[in-house]
């Protein structure tokens, strides 16, 4: 009787091994709740508090091995818009883990060497493998999706940066988000502002870097200075997001445009 039900728990062992190994992995949380976390405790109006992050890293850490974990598979079978969420998330994330693997610092570009800076550094994990910050954002974001306002969402954790949203960007909702980004970061007259008595319109220096991003989707047929159809897409776009009185003023032209200097100081809280 004894060997009997030794030989029943075993069998109920195996079985349960075997229905743990055939049971379906958990779908991936679009949500990004673990991120959500993070984003909650350590960043407020766009700053980061990066020492107590430094110091309570898990949430992170543990968030950026659930990405490292989804399948590439997966990951193709999902709506465009949960990808590219996904990916915003990833890079800024790993932002984040960067930024406080050599914490304290005053910015992002003391990390690397000269002839590899932050963002040539392998420190992404996608797919199984291992690629840089540069790779995900020039490489896969930029490349394969389209969207200029990728440029409004990720974050070089630098002052010039838009700001770092406190939530993390979701699919069903990413649209209203980056539209909230965009008018977020031209409402800050570091980034954007008009000089009406000098004749002058002052854009952030990622309309130069990245002004060729806008052109496909709004290049003017007309109007928006006489520049080049960068500056001419990149205004266009710009004005979508200002008030009525503005948006007249940048689509008569008869301006000038002259670009911010972009401030590489990290966006801490300075807690």
């Amino acid at each position: 009787m004894k060997a009997l039900r030794s030989r029943w728990l075993a069998c109920a062992a195996a079985g349960g091994v075997w229905l743990a190994l055939a049971a379906p992995a958990a779908a991936f949380d679009q949500s990004h709740a673990l991120y959500a976390k993070v984003l909650k405790a350590y960043v407020h109006d766009g700053k980061v508090d990066y020492g107590a992050l430094s110091r309570k890293p898990g949430y992170l850490d543990i968030y950026l091995k659930t990405l490292a974990d989804v399948p590439r598979g997966e990951f193709k079978g999902w709506p465009k818009t949960e990808q590219l969420a996904f990916l915003l998330n990833l890079y800024n994330a790993a932002t984040l883990r960067l930024i406080i693997s050599h914490y304290p610092l005053k910015s992002i570009k003391d990390i690397g060497h000269f002839w590899q800076g932050p963002w040539d550094l392998p420190v992404v994990h996608l797919f199984g493998g291992t690629i840089t910050l540069n790779d995900l954002e020039h490489g896969i974001i930029r490349k394969d999706y389209a969207e200029p306002r990728v440029h409004m969402a990720l974050v070089c954790a630098s002052k010039g940066c838009p700001p770092l949203r406190d939530e993390p960007y979701a699919g069903a909702r990413l649209d209203a988000q980056l539209d909230g980004q965009a008018r977020a970061f031209l409402s800050n007259p570091e980034k954007f502002r008009i000089d009406r008595k000098d004749g002058v319109v002052y854009l952030s220096s990622i309309f130069k870097w990245y002004g060729q991003d806008f052109i496909p989707r709004y290049l003017p047929a007309s109007g928006f200075g006489a520049g080049s159809a960068k500056e001419r897409a990149s205004l266009n776009f710009i004005s979508r997001y200002l008030s009525p009185a503005d948006r007249a003023y940048l689509a008569k032209g008869g301006y000038k445009v002259d670009y911010l200097d972009y401030d590489w100081s990290l966006n801490s809280s300075g807690k």
